[in-house]
């Protein structure tokens, strides 16, 4: 099952329901069954917490996944949670030519690619994972939205 919920902010995205649905597609695309998933919207400064704290990096980053392997792995599903820095999409929308609500949902659909074992480290994995991103938010508008 897939949940929404805030930490340190009042933000929740739109359309809940249909952004499930997808991103329970998504994951079915990439070969997954949705287990239980988290997104959690946060505030900049418990995002940079929880970077420092779980990855050691003291910067503002928009998404940081935590994958559970084993369950990918092992069973086929995919669970973990996806902590999502608001602010930090929204200052990020203009750099991308994006309205905010299209960055948040970007966002959400990596962190989903992240869970499925996608990596976007070198300069090849961020060009295909930015593919898989726009093939997705395609699939997004036209059969949820």
């Amino acid at each position: 099952m897939i949940h929404f919920y805030n930490q340190d902010c009042s933000y929740l995205p739109p359309k809940r329901l249909a952004l499930r649905r997808w991103i329970e597609e998504v994951i079915s695309n990439e070969g997954y069954k949705a287990g239980e998933i988290n997104y959690i919207f946060c505030s900049s400064e418990y995002h940079r917490q929880m970077n420092r704290d779980f990855i050691g990096h003291d910067y503002f980053t928009d998404v940081i996944t935590f994958e559970d392997r084993d369950s990918r792995v092992d069973e086929g599903v995919v669970s973990g949670e996806v902590y999502i820095d608001v602010a930090t999409v929204e200052d990020n929308a203009p750099q991308y030519n994006a309205l905010p609500i299209n960055e948040m949902r970007r966002v959400i659909v990596h962190g989903a690619l992240h869970l499925c074992g996608h990596k976007d480290k070198t300069q090849w994995a961020e060009k295909n994972m930015r593919r898989m991103e726009n093939r997705y938010l395609k699939l997004l508008r036209e059969r949820y939205l």
